[in-house]
C-alpha cells in the first residue's frame, strides 16, 4: 500500500504533539544564519503543510511538494485559509520541476530517510543544485541510525484516543539500515453509532551515516557546509537522534544566472 493515503486523513490528529513551532523557528535561523532572509523557498516533502505554513508566516514566499496527493489535498482543502500565496506542487522530490529558480530548499520531518538507496539521494540533491539561486542553500534532516537502531527498536507504541487509536510497529534491519513502520489506525468516523474505520499503510526508512551523506551531497555537486545535531549548533554526536544538513549551491556549466 502507498504511504500517506489513507493515514492522511488523520495524520495530523495523531502528530498533534510534534512541536513544529521550535522546528519551523530553528529553520528561520538556519535560513537566515546562510543568508536567506526572504524570497521563493520551497520545502520537499512537505505533507499537510505545518511546516510551509509556518514558514509563510515568517516572511518566505512558499513552495510545497510532496508526492503524496492525498496529504496535498488536507493542505490545500483543510487549511485553505491559512495557504494564501502558498503553491502546492504532487511531485516526487526525485522528479521535481519548477519554473525557475528558488533562494532555498527545506526538507525536515525525515522526509529524506525514505530515499532508500544512495542514487535517489543524489538525484534530489543534484536537482536541488539545478534549481538553487546562485549560492542558496539546502538545509534537510535525517533520523540516525541510533534513532532508528536504538531509540526506536523492535517497539511497538500505541497512541490510544477518545476518537481513534494508532498503533506504530518498528521493526529495524541493521544490515540494511532500513526500518520498517507497519502503521494501524482505527479512526472514529461516526460517534453516535460508534463507527472507525481501519487504516493499514507500511512505511520503510533508511538510515545514512553523516560522512555518507556528505559524499553524497559533494558527489551531486552541491557544497557541503554542516552538520548539526539536531535544534542545535553542536556537531552530530554518536546518540544523536535527528542531524541537520546544510549544502549551498556550487557553480555549474551550462546552468543559466541571472
Amino acid at each position: 500500500m502507498d504511504k500517506y493515503t489513507g493515514f492522511s486523513t488523520c495524520y495530523e490528529k495523531f502528530m498533534d504533539n510534534i512541536p513544529y513551532d521550535k522546528w519551523t523557528e530553528y529553520i528561520v535561523f538556519l535560513l537566515r544564519k546562510y543568508g536567506v532572509e526572504d524570497g521563493l523557498v520551497c520545502e520537499l516533502g512537505c505533507g499537510t503543510g505545518s511546516i510551509t505554513r509556518r514558514l509563510a508566516k515568517a516572511g518566505y514566499d512558499m513552495i510545497g511538494i510532496d508526492e503524496s496527493s492525498d496529504m496535498l489535498e488536507v493542505a490545500m482543502y483543510d487549511h485553505m485559509d491559512e495557504n494564501a500565496g502558498i503553491l502546492f506542487l504532487n511531485q516526487d522530490m526525485r522528479e521535481m520541476e519548477l519554473y525557475g529558480t528558488v533562494k532555498a530548499f527545506v526538507c525536515v520531518c525525515d522526509s529524506m530517510n525514505y530515499l532508500l538507496k544512495e542514487e535517489d539521494l543524489v538525484k534530489t540533491f543534484k536537482l536541488a543544485n539545478n534549481y538553487l539561486e546562485a549560492r542558496g542553500v539546502f538545509i534537510f534532516d535525517m533520523k540516525t541510525e541510533y534513532e532508528f537502531g536504538v531509540k526506536m527498536g523492535n517497539r511497538t507504541i500505541v497512541d490510544n484516543r477518545e476518537d481513534g487509536t494508532l498503533i506504530w510497529e518498528n521493526r529495524y534491519d541493521p544490515q540494511k539500515k532500513e526500518n520498517r513502520y507497519d502503521i494501524t489506525v482505527y479512526d472514529l468516523l461516526q460517534d453516535e453509532d460508534g463507527i472507525y474505520e481501519r487504516i493499514d499503510e507500511t512505511h520503510i526508512q533508511r538510515a545514512y551515516d553523516t560522512e555518507k551523506v556528505k559524499a553524497l551531497i559533494e558527489e551531486a555537486g552541491l557544497e557541503f557546509v554542516a552538520a548539526f545535531d539536531a535544534f542545535t549548533m553542536e556537531a552530530p554526536k554518536t546518540d544523536s537522534e535527528r542531524v541537520y544538513y546544510i549544502a549551498r549551491e556550487k557553480r555549474q556549466e551550462g546552468k543559466l544566472y541571472v
